[in-house]
């Protein structure tokens, strides 16, 4: 430890007067100066190198999912047209999205709770799903 420093100079004060209690740490306290050397003034980290960068070989990038979208249907519940419903969804999502009232019991088709006629035919609103096309759904409601 050089003879100057803040801390030799406490121990060696402490040392002369015979009444004083000596702690030394081994912690020492960096300097204001030292820490504004060390903050770095660039935000970039360089960890991943090229890792994340686009490769020319692949072509031009797609778009993700759906490469025609999803098929949208023609859907009435009721009389009145619903927008967005697409052909496999299940018709209970259809109805909940198009805020028309069902009252389901099971939700696994064993009750009938939740019948309605959909293109003229009986079916269960929680275990049927949208054919594709234009499709009419009439609730008993």
């Amino acid at each position: 430890m050089k003879a100057n420093t803040p801390l030799s100079l406490f121990i060696a004060s402490a040392a002369a007067s015979s009444s004083a209690v000596v702690v030394v740490s081994a912690f020492t306290a960096a300097q204001p100066t030292q820490i504004r050397q060390q903050q770095s003034t660039s935000t970039q980290l360089h960890i991943f190198g090229n890792a994340f960068k686009n490769d020319d070989s692949l072509g031009k990038p797609q778009n993700a999912g759906l490469t025609n979208g999803p098929k949208f249907n023609e859907v009435t519940i009721n009389g009145k047209p619903v927008k967005g419903a697409v052909a496999g969804q299940k018709v209970s999502k259809v109805m909940a999205s198009a805020r028309v009232k069902m009252t389901y019991s099971c939700r696994e088709g064993n009750c009938g709770t939740c019948e309605l006629l959909m293109n003229g035919r009986v079916e269960k609103a929680c275990v049927a799903k949208l054919p594709q096309g234009k499709c009419t759904i009439q609730t008993y409601n």
